[in-house]
This record gives structure tokens, C-alpha cells and sequence, in this order.
């Protein structure tokens, strides 16, 4: 695997990549960066495919523009429609966890040419509510839902900033599958749910004296390195284009995700906690009529490419192969 700048019709971005062969594109979420692939960069280039992951707009060594509205679904999904175009491809499969699957989904159902098959983690394709994001979400006196604090500029970064590594370090391990079975009332921590007003984010969550088995001390000290470097305000900006996302997207109304699609998540993913989201999941076919398998990962959490690698590379290689 190696590392390159690029520059592309949108931006410069900092890739990671490795073999030669039909491309397949990976988009991390948030708080990560390209480095979160780097176990299916391997296998994949390993079965003979031209592996791609981006630092994304707005972490690690990508530019990240300056102004809030920079960083809607559609400059996203432009940013991978002009990385195809640098690497000299034509197409690719898309890959995504987190922030990177609503890319994922996004770029598939806006340009199935450019984009032919799709295998999404953690998030699944999901229609949009019939008002703003941000007027859903909970909300009282002394708590608001992550997404929420997220918000007003300044205040996580502020947070986050303080000891970069303290922040992801205890956002990696509470969201993880090895913080607990994640059932209702086993008191398992969750970075992504409600925060208080008062502390903010980390300070419910515990430090923990020992990292999960899956993150080595030495990757840890490259994502805090490229966080140190970039600071958060470019991933807490996806956020804050939520409620604009919504307006955009109307001009998507009725399409849906033709092509071939993939959906893997850990069943202690945080994002299985959330009330409903089951039945999201079930009824994706109807937005994603493309979709062929659903696969949910025993004991694995949020982090599933890198908490479970070897499943998810068999899986995106066997997904790709049978094309």
C-alpha cells in the first residue's frame, strides 16, 4: 500500500492504494480516515483489484475547504466521480462505513454509470423524512442527540481538540463491538446517542486502559497524527449539511439504487439501537431494489472493516467477483 496525493477536477486529495485491476473505491466515516481501510487495501489488491481509499474532503491530508456549505452529499459524491476520473477509470465499485456508506448510496443512486456496484456498512439506504433532519431529533433541557451538538461550529471542535487521541481513543473503543452487547439497559457506551449540554460528548464515556484488540497502538497513533494535522471541523461539517442535504436531494425524488448493492453491519453496531432501525434495514429494497445480500456480523460493532477485516474483505471480493 502506498500513499499519493492526486489532484482532481474537485479537489487535491491524499490516497491510499494498492494492486492493479477493475478499481474499487473506499470511503471512511467519521472520526476516521483513509487508514481505516487498510486491511481491505491488501486483500483486495491481493485478488487482483486496483484498491483506492481516499482521505475524504475535510480529514487527513485532502483539502478541506473553508466554508460550511462545502461539504453537501453532491460535492461528495462529485469528489468521487473526479477521482475515477484522475485515476483514468471509467468505473468503479463503490465502498462505504458510516458517512462513507450515505456517500456510497448517494453516489450510486445519482450516477449508476460511473458507479456499478455499491457494498454499504453501518448505514443503510434510507428515505428522506418529510421535514429537516435536525427538526427530528431529540432534544431536551440537558441532552441533545450527537448530531445536534454537533451543529454550532466551534463547540466539538473545541472538545475533540483538546487531546486528539484521548477523543478517539474513547470514541473507537465505546463504539466498538468489545464495549459490550449493546441491549437495552447493559449500560454499553455510546459515542453516537444522547449528549449533555453540560459536559459535551466525552465525558460519559470511559477512557479505557486497554485498546480493543483490532486497533494496535501504532494505528491509533497515525489516525490522532492525521488528526492533529486536519482538526475535525471538515467531518463535523457533513453534519451541519444535513438539513441543506434534505433540500438538495429533492431533486432525487423517486430514483432508486439500481445497481448491484451490498449491505454488511456488526450486530453490536450503535447504529442498531437506534429505534426503527430494523425495520429500516428490511424495507431497503424498495429504495434499493438493486440490493442482494444484507449480512450482519456476529460480535462485531461501528467499526466493521476494521474490527472484523477478514469477513469484510471475503465478502467485498466475493460481492465484486460476482458481478
Amino acid at each position: 500500500m502506498q500513499q499519493r496525493m492526486i489532484q482532481t477536477a474537485t479537489l487535491r486529495m491524499n490516497i491510499a492504494e494498492a494492486g492493479e485491476g477493475p478499481l474499487v473505491l473506499f470511503c471512511h466515516g467519521f472520526p476516521e480516515t483513509s487508514h481505516a481501510w487498510r486491511h481491505q487495501i491488501a486483500a483486495l489488491a491481493e485478488a487482483g483489484f486496483h484498491a483506492v481509499a481516499p482521505d475524504m474532503r475535510g480529514y487527513g491530508g485532502t483539502q478541506s475547504p473553508e466554508e460550511t456549505g462545502a461539504y453537501t452529499m453532491f460535492d461528495l459524491v462529485a469528489d468521487m466521480v473526479a477521482l475515477i476520473d484522475a485515476l483514468g477509470k471509467e468505473k468503479a465499485i463503490i465502498v462505504g462505513n458510516d458517512w462513507g456508506a450515505t456517500v456510497a448510496w448517494q453516489a450510486a443512486l445519482m450516477r449508476p454509470d460511473r458507479f456499478r456496484g455499491i457494498v454499504a456498512m453501518s448505514v443503510p439506504m434510507m428515505g428522506q423524512p418529510p421535514v429537516p433532519p435536525t427538526k427530528i431529533f431529540p432534544a431536551t433541557p440537558d441532552h441533545l442527540l450527537y448530531v445536534l451538538y454537533f451543529q454550532q461550529p466551534g463547540v466539538a471542535e473545541a472538545e475533540f481538540g483538546r487531546d486528539v487521541k484521548l477523543t478517539l481513543r474513547k470514541i473507537y473503543s465505546a463504539a466498538s463491538g468489545e464495549a459490550g452487547a449493546r441491549v437495552p439497559g447493559d449500560g454499553t457506551p455510546n459515542p453516537f446517542g444522547m449528549v449533555s449540554r453540560a459536559s459535551g460528548l466525552l465525558a460519559d464515556l470511559p477512557d479505557v486502559e486497554t485498546l480493543p484488540a483490532w486497533l494496535p497502538q501504532a494505528d491509533l497513533e497515525a489516525f490522532a497524527a492525521a488528526f492533529k494535522a486536519s482538526g475535525f471541523r471538515g467531518g463535523l461539517n457533513y453534519y451541519r449539511n444535513l438539513d441543506r442535504n434534505w433540500e438538495l436531494q429533492k431533486a432525487l425524488t423517486g430514483l432508486k439504487v439500481e445497481v448491484p448493492a451490498l449491505f454488511m453491519a456488526g450486530e453490536r453496531d450503535t447504529g442498531l439501537a437506534i429505534p426503527g432501525m430494523r425495520q429500516i434495514i428490511d424495507a431497503m429494497p424498495a429504495l434499493a431494489p438493486g440490493l442482494r445480500t444484507t449480512q450482519f456480523v456476529p460480535a462485531a460493532g461501528h467499526w466493521l472493516p476494521q474490527e472484523q477485516p477478514e469477513i469484510v474483505s471475503r465478502a467485498i471480493i466475493d460481492f465484486v467477483r460476482g458481478l
